[in-house]
């Protein structure tokens, strides 16, 4: 079933894509063009809800349970003690979180039904902006208001820092404990929600009402983890149920802790901590798991005067050394049953946000020796320059901005992201400090986009395993973010592009599985889209075998373009 002139394009990586290609002559976002307020999303109202949504086609009653969303929301703070204070870095909105209520008919032949309710998390930050008149603490990326006094500066840096999480979801964290929930999520046996940022506080949630409940660090799962840095995606192993993640505290030797949260105990296990020269501290959104090893890759983003840059820059961003080919990746292979960093090798300088995946596979070597050989999937990108896309003035082209930045230096054929798949062979030996400085991971696959993008997924039961489908949003050069939504298939490298009508910008795609299915994309997908020219969303269901839409509940307000969530499906 297709609503409203939706439109899919099958094509493969080998057809010709001129009309398709990213340009700075083409690139303009339809989605925010001409909005009232240039400012952005300062207009985006809670709905604490729930409010009834106006479903078109069907969405499927095994679809039930909530998806989350999360990401920023307010980009502007009127009426501050020094007027009106602008969000600049798309990463530095105050966290706005979504919730879409999926509920089965109550009757045979009925219809399923969405709610949405949504929640602000950072209004005691807005609040502290309101009297002091700037923005205290470390940033993303804002950049500091010349009006403001260096002495000012200095003594916000040392002022409480204030929760502004707003970039991922996860649900059923095990060693936190939590404040009351007032349903502890009656639905979906969500026992507890978190939202994460690249830093370590976990802020605590309301599962159902998604009130705000206080905040927390990594120090409570175990004191070694006081770095104040960290990574926003954390990984799960989809069959215990434990938590894998990095701390990172900068100095001069940075000390990377690489731990696993416990889901039977609730207890915290370091596995590595890497402290060594070589090893820089760096911006790291993403790393990879798979069932017998965590692999962090330290890709060229690192931080200059080994991370003390950081407070005297007060944002992350401008404490990041200018981009250097020489900077290689840096991988470090850690044992997941308590051997510690059992490899390290290099690959060439670039940068990415998401991994994907990762898996193990084994194949007899000429000696007739079983080995490993560890893939890592994520989305590449050659140099750090995309992170300077997320500017506002970019995404909105205030000042022809667009043009200048992905036209200058020839950005544009560094901004295009592609799927990499890299492959590493475990060592049967302890490497040598000359093995592990000469050791490297092939590339055994790239697709570029818009045959794979941003915001992967994947069918999450195959998380550590071989897998064939990517789910993901990409750019055919109609957007600064995104026009289109993509379905990758790793083996025969055919893609499945869902594209909306212009001005409709699709946030991440989020993958349900049918019940007891047995195809890899045996299910749906879930999107929340921006539609720029009505100034309204709306929750897409698109069947995921074919990316042909099913069914879409409609909004009649805009919702803030989110970065990352989570399904979390119904219980008895």
């Amino acid at each position: 079933m297709s609503l409203n002139a939706t439109s899919v394009h099958h094509r493969t990586v080998d057809d010709e894509l001129v009309d398709t290609q990213l340009t700075a002559d083409n690139l303009c976002n339809e989605s925010w063009k001409d909005w009232p307020n240039e400012a952005g999303f300062v207009g985006l109202e809670e709905h604490r809800g729930p409010l009834d949504l106006h479903v078109r086609g069907s969405i499927p009653a095994w679809a039930a349970g909530a998806l989350y969303r999360t990401g920023p929301g307010v980009s502007a703070v009127e009426n501050t003690s020094r007027g009106t204070h602008l969000v600049s870095h798309w990463f530095d909105g105050f966290a706005h979180t979504h919730k879409f209520d999926i509920v089965p008919p109550a009757a045979a032949g009925g219809a399923t039904t969405v709610t949405y309710s949504s929640r602000r998390q950072a209004d005691d930050f807005v609040d502290r902006i309101k009297k002091k008149g700037w923005r205290t603490g470390i940033s993303f990326a804002q950049k500091s208001d010349p009006c403001v006094g260096i002495l000012a500066k200095i003594m916000s840096f040392f002022a409480p820092s204030h929760v502004n999480n707003n970039v991922a979801v996860h649900r059923n964290m095990p060693g936190l404990t939590t404040k009351a929930h007032t349903g502890a999520g009656h639905r979906t046996g969500s026992r507890n929600v978190f939202l994460t940022t690249d830093q370590y506080i976990f802020q605590d949630i309301d599962p159902d009402t998604l009130e705000p409940l206080g905040s927390t660090d990594q120090s409570r799962l175990h004191p070694h983890l006081k770095g104040p840095l960290s990574c926003a995606h954390l990984q799960r192993d989809v069959k215990t149920g434990d938590i894998f993640n990095f701390n990172l505290q900068p100095g001069r030797l940075a000390t990377y802790r690489v731990f696993r949260d416990n889901a039977s105990t609730g207890t915290t296990d370091i596995l590595a901590t890497i402290s060594e020269p070589g090893i820089s501290p760096a911006y790291i959104h993403s790393f990879f798991l798979t069932d017998n090893y965590v692999i962090l890759c330290i890709p060229s983003s690192h931080f200059g005067w080994w991370g003390a840059k950081i407070p005297w820059e007060r944002n992350l961003v401008e404490a990041m050394k200018p981009f250097d080919k020489s900077n290689l990746c840096k991988w470090l292979v850690v044992d997941r049953h308590g051997k510690g960093v059992v490899a390290r090798f290099s690959t060439p300088a670039g940068f990415f946000f998401h991994s994907i995946n990762a898996f193990e596979e084994y194949a007899h070597d000429e000696n007739n020796v079983q080995r490993t050989d560890i893939c890592m999937d994520y989305i590449h990108f050659d140099t750090t320059d995309i992170i300077m896309g997320f500017y506002y003035d970019v995404i909105l082209n205030r000042d022809s901005a667009t043009r200048e930045h992905w036209v200058q230096d020839k950005r544009r054929e560094t901004l295009n992201p592609r799927f990499v798949r890299r492959r590493f062979r475990i060592p049967l030996h302890q490497q040598t400090s000359r093995e592990a400085a000469t050791a490297t991971a092939d590339e055994v696959l790239s697709i570029s986009n818009p045959h794979a993008g941003e915001l992967p997924t994947i069918n999450p039961a195959y998380t550590c395993k071989p897998y064939r489908y990517v789910f993901s949003t990409c750019n055919r050069g109609l957007s600064t973010i995104a026009d289109s939504l993509v379905k990758t298939d790793l083996y025969t490298r055919d893609a499945l592009i869902w594209c909306g009508p212009k001005g409709h910008s699709p946030g991440e795609p989020i993958f349900v599985a049918r019940p007891g299915a047995t195809d890899e994309d045996d299910g749906i997908v879930l999107s929340v889209i921006l539609d720029g020219s009505a100034k309204k969303s709306y929750l897409l269901c698109l069947d995921a075998k074919t990316m042909t839409e099913m069914g879409r509940a409609e909004a009649d307000f805009p919702i803030a373009m989110g970065l990352h969530g989570i399904h979390a499906p119904a219980v008895e």
